[in-house]
């Protein structure tokens, strides 16, 4: 079994407290991808809490588009990547107003994360959020982002050795 372990959870869940709290478990030297860019004030300060989270020896990679590039760049035997989240990086591939390189197209991205996935050595924790349990969204850029969150989930999920859900700071174990 590979060492890839899926955290998924809603919003506020515990999703990337779990994934920290593994990481320094590990023992491993850490690599924690940060895919979000800040376009607001109210989600800088969301971005700080995350940042003051963490330990301060803790290598942090800015990463919002190539996270296949990242992942191999950065994992390897005896280190530990957190990939925090899949759920941004989705929405700004995606996102007809977000700032992105021309390049960039959602098909290429998600197909190169999930081809490196399958060869990564070391432990890679993912976190994502669980966003098909409400109902449909009204807007289509809106459905099109729940479609493609629950694809790319699934996708990961099998790839994943483990695989757990968190809700109000409890994990739960889905897979592995």
């Amino acid at each position: 079994m590979n060492d890839i372990h899926l955290i998924l959870g809603g919003a506020r869940s515990g999703k990337s407290a779990l994934a920290e709290k593994l990481a320094v478990e590990s023992g491993l030297p850490v690599t924690y991808i940060a895919t979000a860019q800040v376009y607001d004030h109210e989600f800088g300060q969301r971005v700080e809490h995350h940042k003051n989270r963490r330990p301060a020896h803790w290598q942090t990679v800015e990463q919002p588009f190539d996270l296949g590039k990242a992942l191999k760049q950065h994992a390897g035997i005896g280190k530990c990547v957190i990939i925090d989240c899949l759920t941004l990086w989705l929405a700004q591939c995606i996102c007809p107003d977000c700032e992105r390189p021309e390049n960039i197209s959602w098909p290429d991205e998600r197909h190169a994360l999930l081809r490196e996935l399958g060869d990564l050595p070391g432990m890679i924790l993912l976190v994502s959020n669980e966003v098909g349990m409400g109902i449909v969204p009204l807007g289509e850029i809106n459905r099109q982002f729940q479609d493609e969150q629950g694809r790319l989930n699934q996708a990961v999920a099998q790839i994943a050795g483990k695989v757990s859900f968190v809700a109000a700071g409890l994990p739960l174990k889905l897979k592995g």
